[in-house]
């Protein structure tokens, strides 16, 4: 198959979500695909007034590790630019969200950023395979934090 080819959406549709499903992420809980971080602006015309779609901040995917608790930023681009391409605007987001971890992909792998430095490493690639766990960016997470046992015992209860 002919990546280059490949529109966004495909690229989102085809490898970039199955990859982060296969890495035990919950398609219905735990992924949010074109999140709306900001509101669009408002426009005026005489005495009506509504919301511009079209600047509507959104992520092309917002990872929760449950209702209510964000935790990384997935920006996506089409195969025609580098993996990283979209770091610039998952970082941006990754701040709207106050979440640590963002990623960048094309489709080929992801560029990983992670703001803790839990492990001295800023940002580093990723095959499709290698996407992180829930498990392993909410321990990540929750390090950053400072949460003791007690705090993550009351965030992690339903």
């Amino acid at each position: 198959m002919n990546n280059k080819a490949q529109s966004e959406i495909d690229i989102c549709d085809k490898f970039i979500r199955p990859a982060i499903e296969a890495a035990g992420w919950e398609g219905s809980s735990q992924i949010y695909r074109e999140y709306a971080l900001r509101a669009g602006q408002v426009v005026v015309r005489g005495r009506k007034a509504w919301r511009d779609d079209s600047t509507v901040l959104r992520a092309d995917y917002a990872l929760f590790f449950k209702t209510e608790i964000p935790l990384a930023v997935v920006q996506a681009k089409d195969n025609n630019h580098a993996m990283g391409a979209g770091m610039a605007q998952a970082i941006n987001y990754a701040q709207l969200l106050d979440v640590p971890f963002s990623f960048a992909s094309n489709g080929d792998g992801f560029v990983f950023r992670d703001a803790t430095l839990s492990d001295g490493v800023l940002e580093r690639n990723l095959t499709l395979d290698e996407f992180p766990s829930p498990a392993a960016l909410w321990a990540r997470y929750c390090a950053w934090k400072s949460w003791t046992r007690d705090i993550r015992r009351v965030t992690e209860h339903d």
